[in-house]
């Protein structure tokens, strides 16, 4: 397995009036490409902090992040918006859909800003649709949707630039158990196509969905271990093999 993203002594402060705040001490790991990780921690953990370097939304004070290659620890805002744009796929827990445009044109923003050309966008953007199950929703608005259509929307905009990293933070949090499992369902489906994704999530329940679970507490890696349900099931797929 190649290592898609190495993260080394990372570490994030932050300064308000005379008090620096140290939202992550010391981070140090390796997520090769095609797993399926979940990243757990309570609140002030520093998992927020981390998710957001992990999807350059911010940069550490220190250390080191190589994402597929490149350095990213010390880029500008406007180069972390290009790596962002055409390495990762974000799902959030508010869908974060603008309200007045289609299905289809909120799927294809992101192409909007890779410059795609227009026949080109709504192509890819029917097609991601399609692979969510919302080939025949393509023309309606978020408020048109239930809670769970609006999610699948918002999963196939993280899909729809085929990014190196699908980084869902919170994807259930607005959902209730029956579509939670639903959007679960297909996030496992989104891997085993072989996509890479980083899971964000307090929920017990959801994270056991992972690979492999990295537990955070008071901005250290407290724990980091290949999930012992997966790993039986892995164990009994080699056995029948």
């Amino acid at each position: 397995m190649s290592a898609l993203i190495s993260i080394t002594d990372i570490g994030k402060k932050y300064v308000i009036g005379s008090e620096v705040i140290h939202a992550l001490n010391s981070v140090t790991m390796t997520i090769n490409k095609g797993e399926f990780v979940a990243l757990m921690g309570p609140s002030g953990s520093g998992k927020s902090t981390l998710m957001n370097i992990l999807g350059c939304l911010d940069t550490p004070t220190k250390g080191q992040y190589v994402l597929n290659g490149t350095d990213v620890s010390r880029m500008t805002d406007d180069e972390l918006a290009e790596v962002r744009n055409k390495e990762i796929g974000f799902v959030f827990q508010t869908f974060n859909l603008l309200p007045r445009s289609s299905s289809l044109d909120n799927v294809a923003l992101p192409l909007v800003y890779a410059g795609i050309k227009k026949e080109e966008r709504n192509a890819r953007a029917q097609k991601a649709l399609e692979d969510v199950g919302l080939g025949n929703r393509v023309s309606h608005k978020p408020n048109e949707l239930s809670g769970g259509q609006r999610q699948r929307v918002a999963v196939a905009r993280a899909l729809v630039n085929n990014p190196s990293i699908i980084l869902a933070d919170e994807p259930t949090g607005n959902l209730d158990t029956k579509t939670s499992i639903e959007i679960m369902g297909l996030v496992e489906e989104i891997h085993k196509k072989g996509n890479t994704i980083i899971l964000v999530t307090h929920e017990e329940d959801i994270a056991q969905h992972a690979h492999r679970i990295i537990r955070l507490r008071d901005g250290l890696i407290e724990d980091d271990y290949l999930n012992t349900n997966i790993r039986s099931a892995l164990k009994e797929a080699a056995e029948i093999l």
